[in-house]
């Protein structure tokens, strides 16, 4: 598609007097069945069994009549058929989250936003925020991740008190499974150095037997279950915000694992007002106690059929087995290589894990549950084979959701079960840098182990866990078949053995994901009875070089053949290691070169600069650039690409989208 603005993908196309002169007056008679919608001269990739591509597409309702070539889509053109020429822009199925967050997703956005900043600029947005609140007003952040710090380590309590002496502060880690107080919070929660750990939780400590300012998984709710809570339109407000994020990045269904009986009703109340019209598959959370809301709506409530013309399925429930590798709270079979004494821990025994597997399973539930460390990976296996051998049911589809670190025994004896891994690819690569610290040179070899699990005859549940991840899909497509983080490296990928193909990782996020919640027939694939859910992005996925797969933007989201998404092009996207650079200024266009205001790339790429006699010297990562500058209404410019280039990154144009590449 020679593409002019954003309107021209759906609204404009061709005219049906174009389309008619495609056949002879004589033969103009209205079709058998007509469709509401023909799409031409497209890149579209299937995913159905076959890999097939075609060209053309015809919709009619929010269902597939006929995907093949432009000959065949004729055959359903009528009188009242909207054309749109996609003009070669290449179209997948809709892209399904195979486990997310949106709740947290869409919370974040109410929160202080920690995600990949430094430990110094936190500390400035809690100050910053202390001085704006009222005495004793809770201060809450989400997504620190020490292991990107230039000094990693768990930060402390004491970092918060010089900030925040006076507001209670809560800051989540990124995985969800530790949280970073101050005296504060600790003081209204009672937590004391002589207060015991929870099951399944710790209360971290000084070498000297005081309290750190860091507590994990079950311990974090010493603290959290004093937070005011979210009100009910709160958190109607967030699902919205985290479904507009979602359509951004091309999802059309999301798997929210793990929602209250509140949430169920929060998930009703917007598809019922019209407001939500993402595809969900809520998972019910189960916790130990099963006298909770959630258990009893599990006794009294059967797995529902399609809800709101195929717009939500509840017919999962999650359980949380263990925390994160990270956190060192993930359960282990053997001590972490690099914390003797330190297993991690289970949040359920053994008896009780049972106990909350079989009273979903025996209600008909699909179950999956969070397992990252081989000993919960064990624990929940032995669930599974005990309940399945006590009631045997057809087609249970049981999941583990992560399936991180497993022995190769078990492994083995999971795909032997047909159990189903759902797993985050970019968990491997954000871990890469510490996953092998944590359990050693020999635990790592079944860690992770994509390809060992595809290559014995299983699928994989694609994914992205956010909010612990970033949600967009394109960086967990590019992890899966790169084994890199969006910087590149290591060179050549981390255990590249262990790789994916673009085949296999778009099924991850397509046809899979929909087997993964009984929905293969309904979505995940373009195919005549299928929905008409699909995107278009700027490139074609399946050619363009490795390094931008990870910065592909998503043109249109189409739900149900609704256009829910638009991309703006009327000014470029500059991407670099997979997320769009932030410009103070204009950009500046001139043919054949665009212009960035210097201050902003420097700052944004982490680099140093200098300015002289008309030229800017920029320095990143021991590799210097000399460029001139360009002088725009009192600001200092340069050329993207000269710069780039100059670094030895190299710089692609995606007219379509208007996206400058960048990659190494």
């Amino acid at each position: 598609m020679k593409r002019r603005t954003a309107r021209s993908l759906c609204a404009v196309g061709l005219s049906l007097a174009l389309m008619a002169g495609m056949v002879p007056a004589a033969m103009a008679a209205e079709p058998a069945e007509t469709a509401d919608s023909i799409y031409i001269n497209g890149n579209i990739y299937t995913v159905d069994d076959d890999f097939t591509t075609a060209t053309a597409m015809a919709v009619k309702g929010d269902r597939i009549l006929y995907v093949g070539d432009q000959e065949g889509a004729e055959a359903y053109l009528g009188a009242g058929t909207q054309v749109t020429d996609l003009e070669g822009n290449t179209v997948l199925p809709g892209l399904i989250e195979g486990h997310m967050h949106i709740s947290n997703l869409g919370e974040n956005h109410l929160k202080l936003d920690c995600y990949f900043k430094s430990k110094e600029d936190i500390l400035e947005m809690v100050r910053q925020a202390a001085e704006a609140a009222e005495p004793g007003q809770w201060i809450q952040g989400s997504g620190w991740l020490d292991t990107l710090w230039e000094t990693p380590g768990y930060p402390t309590k004491e970092e918060l008190d010089a900030v925040a002496p006076d507001n209670p502060v809560i800051l989540i880690r990124s995985d969800n499974h530790m949280c970073w107080v101050n005296s504060k919070a600790l003081e209204l929660a009672g937590i004391t150095k002589d207060t015991p750990d929870p099951q399944g939780g710790k209360i971290l400590k000084t070498d000297d037997g005081e309290l750190w300012g860091c507590l994990t998984d079950t311990a974090i709710n010493l603290v959290r279950d004093l937070v005011p809570a979210y009100t009910v339109e709160e958190q109607q407000q967030a699902l919205l915000l985290a479904q507009e994020q979602l359509f951004s990045y091309g999802f059309t269904s999301a798997v929210n694992a793990g929602t209250t009986v509140q949430g169920l009703e929060n998930f009703k109340a917007l598809y019922e007002s019209g407001e939500m019209k993402l595809r969900t598959y809520p998972m019910i959370m189960l916790t130990t106690d099963l006298t909770s809301p959630e258990a009893e709506y599990i006794r009294t409530h059967a797995p529902s059929e399609e809800l709101y013309d195929n717009r939500m399925l509840v017919r999962g429930v999650k359980i949380v087995g263990d925390g994160s590798l990270g956190s060192r709270s993930s359960a282990m079979l053997e001590d972490y290589s690099d914390a003797p004494g330190t297993k991690g821990e289970y949040r359920f025994t053994d008896e009780q894990m049972y106990e909350a597997v079989k009273l979903a399973y025996d209600n008909g539930y699909q179950t999956g549950v969070h397992a990252i460390g081989d000993g919960t990976n064990h624990q929940v296996l032995n669930a599974y084979e005990r309940v399945m051998e006590e009631n045997p049911r057809e087609d249970a589809r049981l999941r583990i959701e992560h399936f991180q670190i497993i022995t190769a025994e078990d492994m083995q004896r999971a795909l032997d079960m047909g159990i189903l891994p759902a797993m985050q690819f970019t968990h491997a690569t954000s871990d890469s840098n510490m996953a092998e610290d944590r359990i050693g040179s020999e635990r790592i070899k079944t860690a992770y182990a994509w390809r060992t699990v595809l290559d014995a005859g299983s699928i994989i549940i694609g994914g992205s866990d956010a909010p612990v991840e970033k949600v967009n899909p394109f960086h967990g497509l590019y992890a899966g078949v790169t084994r890199m983080t969006r910087a590149g490296e290591p060179e050549g990928g981390w255990y590249p053995e262990q790789k994916v193909t673009r085949e296999e990782a778009l099924r991850a996020f397509t046809i899979w994901a929909a087997y993964g919640q009984f929905e293969e027939d309904l979505k995940g694939s373009l195919e005549p009875g299928k929905l008409a859910d699909f995107i278009i992005i700027d490139r074609d996925y399946m050619t363009c070089p490795e390094a931008d797969i990870k910065d592909i933007q998503v043109l249109a989201t189409y739900v149900g053949n609704e256009l829910v998404y638009t991309k703006d092009t009327s000014a470029p996207t500059v991407v670099w290691q997979g997320d769009p650079l932030t410009f103070n200024r204009e950009l500046v266009v001139e043919p054949g070169t665009i212009y960035v205001p210097l201050s902003d790339v420097v700052n944004g790429i982490s680099a140093q600069s200098t300015v002289s006699g008309g030229t800017a010297t920029v320095t990143l990562d021991g590799k210097t650039a000399s460029v001139p500058v360009k002088d725009v209404n009192g600001a200092q410019y340069v050329g993207i690409r000269a710069l780039m280039e100059g670094l030895d990154y190299h710089t692609n144009w995606y007219p379509d989208g208007a996206c400058v590449s960048i990659g190494k």
